[in-house]
């Protein structure tokens, strides 16, 4: 019998598979064969970790024979099966100086305000919108996993919370897990450095989620040692019918830095994209923001709405992004108790510069867009105020000069008022690493993108 910690859990998933189906009982499996691994292979028995004196004397005595004989099955052997506390008593010991078991995602939360009541269906995303409705209603029956894909600002993030939502609300007793890919990837660094070899995350999964929702998956690709562990837990939610869905900036197919099986087990299920809205829908879409922000949606012209739905139809950031611009306008610099085609139009100027995509991009026009993003002045970016505001919009605009240009470093702090290359490299290196796990600046670096015509 092979001897490696990888080799035992996967034999020992097996096991358990099996002992799952044979027992028919959910809750005593959870109670008594959830938390057990082999501990070690000693000639011809093998001894299997259990927690608690109550489950070892259950197992020892109920289910040995059972367990032993599915053993024979998988290893093609005929072992003795021993069942001891974990072990052999340190678990209790532990129990008062750390958790028995480590928790993940602990900061994890669903955001209530991202209902399917508020998504505005249209044409360009009615497919997804009636695909995730109908996996929130039938979770694990149909459509695993279900994968939606589209660009940035279309709406997927809002489908996915809206099922976790929905699935909260009417079937309580599911456990569903929300997270980023990024926030997959940042946990498992922390539990390959704190649990090394152990299985602790894969058997979390199995007690603790019934409906997995990760967002942008593309945030995997190139990770290998976290994308086998993904795959391994993906495929074991996959197998007990949990509910799986994906969100990612690009078909599956075109996700060439991902494990081959993992881009083929997307592909099994049902994938679905989301395009850009047209302008009925981004019409709606203005009208419904209005009208949440505690707004008389008689207080602006059809044509305004029309207007900027026409204009900045690229996501629903960039819509969002033009009625903040025009509200704080009016609010800040022309008040008035309704809003025609010459103040939106006087409002929204800057944007509609910022958004043209004939002028050549250069360091100059990525430092004014975002200085313009931030209210600042370009002067400021390039000064040498340290204030955290203007260091951040400074970190972003050298960030994208790297990314967008590939200008060298030194080139950069020319730019920037002289600063030395060792500046430049560290400020945009605090900005690739805020992208790994923060949504604001995910956020923030996308629109900027779309405003420079990237």
């Amino acid at each position: 019998m092979p001897e490696t910690v990888t080799e035992l859990f996967k034999i020992w998933e097996r096991v358990l598979s099996r002992i799952e189906e044979r027992i028919n009982d959910s809750t005593v499996f959870a109670a008594f064969f959830a938390n057990t691994h082999i501990e070690s292979v000693q000639g011809k028995t093998v001894v299997v970790s259990a927690v608690g004196e109550l489950a070892v004397e259950l197992l020892n005595k109920k289910y040995k024979d059972l367990v032993t004989r599915i053993l024979a099955d998988v290893t093609g052997t005929d072992f003795e099966v021993k069942f001891v506390e974990s072990s052999s008593g340190e678990a209790k010991n532990k129990q008062s100086a750390e958790p028995a078991k480590p928790s993940f995602f602990s900061g994890n939360a669903l955001m209530p305000s991202l209902s399917f009541e508020n998504f505005v269906v249209g044409n360009s995303n009615r497919q997804a919108f009636q695909a995730a409705l109908m996996v929130s209603r039938n979770p694990g029956q149909f459509y695993n996993p279900l994968l939606l894909y589209s660009d940035s600002g279309l709406g997927k993030t809002h489908l996915l919370q809206a099922i976790g939502n929905a699935i909260h609300q009417e079937r309580p007793a599911l456990k569903v897990l929300c997270i980023s890919a990024a926030d997959f990837v940042d946990e498992y660094v922390k539990f390959a450095t704190g649990y090394k070899e152990d299985q602790s995350m894969v058997r979390w999964f199995k007690t603790e989620v019934d409906v997995f929702l990760i967002d942008d998956i593309q945030f995997l690709m190139g990770k290998k040692k976290t994308a086998e562990m993904f795959f391994i837990i993906f495929a074991d939610l996959a197998a007990r019918n949990k509910q799986i869905v994906i969100t990612s900036d690009q078909h599956p197919n075109r996700l060439e830095g991902l494990d081959d099986r993992l881009r083929s087990r997307f592909s099994q299920g049902l994938v679905l994209s989301l395009e850009r809205p047209d302008l009925a829908t981004s019409e709606e879409i203005l009208r419904r923001k209005i009208v949440s922000g505690g707004m008389n949606i008689e207080d602006f012209d059809p044509e305004v709405i029309s207007f900027i739905a026409g204009r900045f139809s690229q996501n629903v950031r960039e819509l969002e992004g033009a009625l903040n611009r025009l509200l704080f306008y009016v609010a800040g610099f022309r008040p008035c108790s309704h809003i025609d085609m010459e103040v939106a139009t006087e409002a929204i100027r800057g944007l509609i510069q910022d958004s043209g995509k004939d002028g050549k991009l250069t360091e100059k026009r990525i430092i004014e867009v975002v200085a313009d993003y931030y209210n600042l002045t370009p002067s400021q970016i390039t000064g040498k105020i340290r204030t955290s505001q203007i260091a951040l919009a400074r970190h972003i605009a050298m960030y994208l000069d790297k990314a967008l240009l590939d200008t060298p470093y030194v080139k950069i702090g020319l730019a920037f008022g002289g600063k030395d290359h060792a500046t430049v490299m560290k400020g945009v290196e605090k900005v690739e690493n805020s992208l790994r796990s923060d949504p604001d600046m995910q956020k923030a670096i996308s629109e900027l993108k779309t405003k420079l015509g990237k």
